[in-house]
């Protein structure tokens, strides 16, 4: 299992859990004594995750007012659009040609 949203800011942030259980198995296969410490990191890994999913936007949201919202934005879109090429069929704007 792996979360792939980052936190703003720290784009190369990885939030990979397979690297971390993959450590605490070798630990357990050698019968090292790190087992416990290799825990702590899985535990600190999983809360950090936690923490960035209830940050993103959205989360507090239902569905249905997700859909809501995809709905409007893309009612926007459409009509930003339609003013756009009725603007730009109006000729008012000279656009000088790239030489």
């Amino acid at each position: 299992m792996a979360v792939s949203q980052a936190k703003p800011g720290k784009e190369g942030d990885d939030c990979s859990l397979l690297p971390l259980v993959h450590d605490i198995i070798k630990c357990m296969d050698k019968d090292n004594q790190d087992v416990h410490q290799e825990l702590a990191k899985l535990k600190t890994k999983i809360q950090e995750a936690r923490e960035q999913i209830s940050n993103m936007p959205g989360v507090d949201s239902s569905p249905q007012e997700q859909q809501q919202q995809l709905a409007t934005l893309r009612e926007q879109v459409r009509t930003k659009n339609q003013l756009l090429q009725k603007y730009k069929s109006l000729c008012m704007f000279d656009v000088p040609k790239a030489s």
